[in-house]
């Protein structure tokens, strides 16, 4: 049976349709919402506040944090020592709109410092999936570099393995070698390109963040995975756009008994050669389900790219 205790304690804090709502769907349920608290949710963070799986008592997501949360705007100048400004998309004002039971989408207009306006529409899908719809345009010629970037962060709730996993060669009809990462310290190798992404972005002195910070390994099909209690978390993207993949192995904080930290399980967008007034995006889709094999990890990625091209 869904466990669904989390999600009315989160629920009866706002009403629905202010800054965050209740969505479900046949084995999965979730808290979407903007950058309002909510409880034991804290400011600042948009996206997935929670999730609730069957047979769990807990959300895979720290439940001080978010899941598929939008962090930051970047480009190649170095880290601004001002929150706001890192944290962007955090900060800035952000809308919420219920579409029906199962969609909702955050507005975040044009912000005062990259000038970028953003939709994002998240619909819970039987029987255990979570699609993403990210666009934005740019309204500011501000980007240093020639490039903007986009980064979402995922805190992952004291999984028994910080890991993420993903194929090295070969393609999803036909895989190839399989590699694990965990990164040893938090923004050290931690961004993953795609075997063909040739962008060579200039970065300056930045120090620990984790899109500066670029790994030797590459991934050839666009998804990785990672696993929670009994379950698995597959992030998978639709070819077209820019995706990185980055780890953290601590950028969700201590664990609740302050034995460990919980790992970050990232993913950015890079848009080069970008033209103010023009609307770039990406679709993903995060996968909750019970862990079988990575043969089946494979036939979700399979089905969700087919679906879509």
């Amino acid at each position: 049976m869904l466990k669904v205790a989390l999600l009315c304690l989160l629920a009866a804090e706002v009403a629905p349709g202010q800054d965050f709502a209740t969505f479900s769907a046949e084995k999965l349920g979730g808290v979407i919402g903007n950058n309002a608290p909510s409880g034991e949710h804290r400011e600042h963070y948009n996206g997935v506040f929670s999730l609730a799986v069957p047979e769990q008592d807990a959300s895979p997501f720290v439940p001080l944090y978010a899941g598929l949360n939008l962090e930051h705007f970047f480009d190649g100048r170095p880290r601004s020592p001002e929150s706001s400004v890192f944290f962007e998309p955090r900060h800035a004002p952000m809308t919420f709109k219920q579409i029906d039971d199962k969609t909702s989408e955050l507005h975040q207009p044009e912000t005062p410092v990259y000038g970028v306006e953003s939709w994002t529409r998240f619909t819970l899908r039987d029987p255990y999936y979570v699609d993403m719809d990210f666009r934005c345009v740019p309204h500011k010629d501000v980007f240093q570099g020639g490039f903007f970037g986009v980064f979402w962060a995922s805190y992952i709730n004291a999984p028994e393995d910080k890991s993420i996993f993903f194929l090295q060669s070969g393609d999803v009809q036909t895989p190839g070698q399989w590699v694990q990462m965990c990164t040893q310290k938090h923004g050290v190798q931690s961004s993953v390109l795609a075997a063909d992404d040739h962008q060579d972005l200039a970065f300056e002195a930045t120090g620990d963040v984790l899109y500066a910070n670029l790994s030797p390994l590459r991934y050839s099909a666009p998804f990785y995975y990672g696993r929670w209690r009994g379950q698995v978390l597959i992030f998978i993207f639709q070819p077209g756009p820019v995706i990185r993949f980055a780890h953290s192995p601590s950028g969700g904080g201590n664990t609740e008994d302050k034995s460990d930290t919980n790992p970050a399980w990232d993913f950015q967008l890079i848009v080069p050669d970008y033209e103010i007034g023009k609307e770039y995006g990406l679709k993903m889709r995060l996968v909750c389900k019970p862990w079988v094999d990575r043969e089946d990890v494979l036939n979700e990625v399979r089905k969700y790219l087919a679906a879509k091209s």
